[in-house]
């Protein structure tokens, strides 16, 4: 190993073009690969910002053409050299008009052989990606998302700096309070046997500073859920948090507007149209199944349980008899696509979303044929042509249940055909507001009502004197926006008087003791003049998914977590030691 003397990097890699040609450069970086010719020896030399080829000539200098033949891929070099016209032109390279005929070469640092390779669409697992994690930070792609979203929160600061926002810090180690998911508690030592949490989100931190006058605030910032994991669900998650005072939703909306447009122009080139769309939680849930609805395609649900409330078919009856609901999809000229295997599958994947069958038709020759179609009068079917407008080969898929199984079971199936189809713009990007949330919602794994987004989201104003007496029809000033099926971020206006607050936390089944004791710091901050407000968090690593066009979340952050809340580069969370544990007054019990 030779360190690095005299030479100083001059120039990157990625960087040089054909105006550069003529020019001395000193480039530093790792040997992606080596080619031998004779007296010529060729290096694909990378760095973060691309790769150029290296030419090593007896002609040139001997000594760095000897040097260069123990070359191998991932060293660590220093080059000093030409930069030259190549006579044989690489398209698939940024660099591929140029190369450097080398004059010096200086190896800073030997590598083994890695234990995965160094580029894109390897087909390597992810537990390898991710226990070499340092490796595969080095390939391309997984730069090049890492860049973009440095760039991504730099774009984000400057608007909001602009915008007379300021950014505040809010403490990790805090109280635990029921916010909706399990807390990471951190014992402390000095305070045998008592906890902090790590924060689920800086919520009530950020109404503090709005009590406290601070007018604007955002933080980038890491928050902690300790929730059983999903695909695209971590550990510790980044969320851009912004509140703001003396504001109703409509200048909450309209500044995040003006946010979203800055980031979508800056990051992909592309002007969104302003304002964006609107559409209420219920609309949503009625047309598509769900509170965050991917608009690239259609497929809305449909509503069809009046047509068979006198039906002598039972399932559909029965169900319009319990107060469920009968609702399909209609996929238009595409009956032959789809083959009775074809059809079990589908029937396979609602039965996972709660659906108890999926009853289909196909319309062909003016008649409806289906497996159902036995059970339907005339009348019926008469009815279905008409209100689903059915034309020759049109198909129908059917789920008869309560409302909220038959939403959650289309709404996925709409999606699964479309996937399945071909039938998504990935180059497409639809956004909406989702708004008019509801305020509760009812659990009944915990037989009460429980709140929808948070307890400190306001009530509709028409709405507050509904709270004891009918809780399932209040509506919250809540609002989420949703990019192509995802919900990016979500926020509402905050409850900002003592007396409504404390009735909210009842309706949740809060005692005043109770309230008082997770809430205390916030019900005394109230009694000092506090000014409205409101604001909204974005999901900034599901945000970067959208923007790099990944399907993984753990591609856009650096050193995630596996699904079982796990890093398997640093082996986190290991054993603590048994003084460690001592000085905590701990003790732990295998389970």
């Amino acid at each position: 190993m030779e360190i690095m003397g005299s030479l100083r990097r001059n120039n990157m890699c990625g960087n040089l073009r054909l105006d550069d040609v003529g020019k001395e450069v000193v480039l530093m970086g790792w040997v992606q690969k080596r080619r031998s010719l004779g007296g010529l020896i060729f290096a694909d030399m990378r760095d973060i910002t691309g790769m150029v080829q290296v030419v090593f000539d007896t002609d040139v200098n001997k000594e760095a053409f000897e040097k260069a033949e123990g070359l191998r891929s991932e060293f660590v070099i220093a080059v000093r050299g030409k930069v030259l016209e190549r006579q044989s032109k690489n398209p698939e390279m940024a660099t591929g008009e140029i190369e450097v005929y080398a004059d010096e070469l200086k190896i800073l640092d030997t590598a083994e052989t890695p234990p995965i390779y160094i580029k894109d669409n390897d087909d390597v697992s992810e537990q390898m990606r991710l226990k070499y994690r340092f490796l595969d930070l080095r390939k391309p792609q997984m730069q090049r998302n890492l860049l973009l979203r440095s760039k991504t929160s730099k774009v984000i600061r400057e608007f909001l700096y602009e915008n007379d926002f300021n950014e505040i810090e809010t403490p990790f180690l805090t109280k635990p309070t029921p916010e909706g998911a399990r807390d990471y508690l951190v014992p402390s030592r000095v305070n045998t046997g008592k906890f902090y949490a790590l924060p689920q989100s800086p919520q009530l931190f950020k109404q503090l500073l709005m009590v406290s006058g601070m007018n604007r605030y955002f933080q980038i910032v890491k928050c902690f859920r300790d929730e059983d994991l999903r695909a695209n669900r971590q550990p510790e998650f980044t969320q851009v948090d912004i509140e703001m005072s003396f504001v109703d939703v409509e200048d909450v909306i309209s500044i995040n507007e003006k946010l979203i447009h800055r980031i979508f122009k800056e990051i992909k080139g592309i002007d969104i149209e302003l304002p964006i769309k609107r559409m209420s939680y219920q609309v949503a849930m009625d047309k598509y199944g769900c509170d965050k609805p991917d608009l690239r395609f259609g497929y809305e649900l449909i509503n069809i349980s009046e047509i068979f409330k006198d039906s002598e078919f039972n399932a559909f009856k029965s169900t319009y008899d319990s107060n469920g609901m009968i609702k399909c999809i209609k996929i238009d000229g595409s009956a032959d696509e789809f083959s009775k295997k074809g059809i079990s599958k589908l029937e396979k994947f609602v039965k996972t979303y709660g659906a108890k069958g999926l009853a289909w038709l196909k319309y062909e020759n003016g008649e409806i044929d289906s497996a159902i179609a036995k059970f339907l009068s005339e009348e019926e079917k008469k009815q279905l042509v008409s209100v689903l407008e059915l034309k020759e080969k049109d198909i129908v898929f059917i789920v008869a249940d309560k409302e909220s199984v038959v939403n959650t079971a289309l709404g996925a199936l709409r999606i699964e055909i479309a996937h399945e189809n071909n039938l998504i713009d990935e180059n497409k990007y639809e956004l909406v507001w989702i708004t008019d949330f509801p305020l509760f919602e009812y659990s009944e794994e915990e037989d009460r009502y429980v709140a929808k987004h948070h307890p400190f989201t306001c009530p509709v104003d028409e709405d507050v004197d509904k709270i004891e007496s009918n809780p399932g029809e209040v509506r919250a000033k809540a609002y989420d926006i949703v990019i192509n099926g995802d919900e990016i971020g979500g926020g509402s206006i905050r409850i900002t008087n003592r007396s409504l607050q404390n009735r909210m936390f009842r309706a949740l089944g809060f005692t005043d003791e109770e309230a008082n004791e997770k809430f205390g710091f916030l019900l005394e901050a109230f009694k000092y003049g506090v000014p409205p407000h409101g604001g909204i968090a974005y999901g900034l690593d599901r945000f970067m998914m959208l923007l790099t066009g990944s399907d993984n979340i753990r591609d856009v952050i650096a050193f995630p977590k596996t699904q079982s809340a796990t890093c398997l580069m640093t082996e986190a969370p290991s054993y603590a030691t048994e003084k460690q544990l001592k000085e905590l007054g701990i003790e732990v019990t295998e389970v």
